[in-house]
């Protein structure tokens, strides 16, 4: 059976998708690109996109249940591959301990023209 998450904390989904799914325990959320919710404002720079991102899936996450410790795979999108050492300080600063399995590649175009998208699977 599964459920659908939905908050008001992390960007509205701009489809026909929602902004996550639980399946079985397991926490599937969809890409989240660097808009804040409240504002619907895009902030200029990698490094705020990037810190955006991660307060929209941990806001997401928590909305779910679960939390960043929680999250067991990752993948990141990229616009520019020059830009991930910056994008990985950032990253770091949310996973404490044992890092979830990532995958990162970088990509012609994002939604929006963002430079950055995550999505992540996470255990409830």
């Amino acid at each position: 059976m599964k459920k659908v998450i939905s908050t008001e904390k992390a960007p509205a989904a701009i489809g026909p998708y929602s902004q996550a799914i639980e399946v079985n325990g397991i926490i599937y959320t969809s890409g989240q690109i660097p808009v804040n919710p409240a504002t619907g404002e895009i902030p200029e720079g990698i490094e705020a996109q990037a810190e955006q991102v991660m307060e929209n899936v941990k806001n997401l996450l928590e909305s779910a249940g679960t939390s960043m410790a929680n999250v067991i795979k990752t993948t990141v999108f990229i616009k520019d591959m020059g830009e991930f050492t910056k994008i990985n300080e950032i990253y770091a600063r949310y996973f404490e301990g044992d890092c979830p399995a990532r995958s990162c590649v970088e990509v012609a175009r994002l939604p929006k023209d963002v430079l950055m998208e995550m999505e992540a699977i996470a255990l409830k």
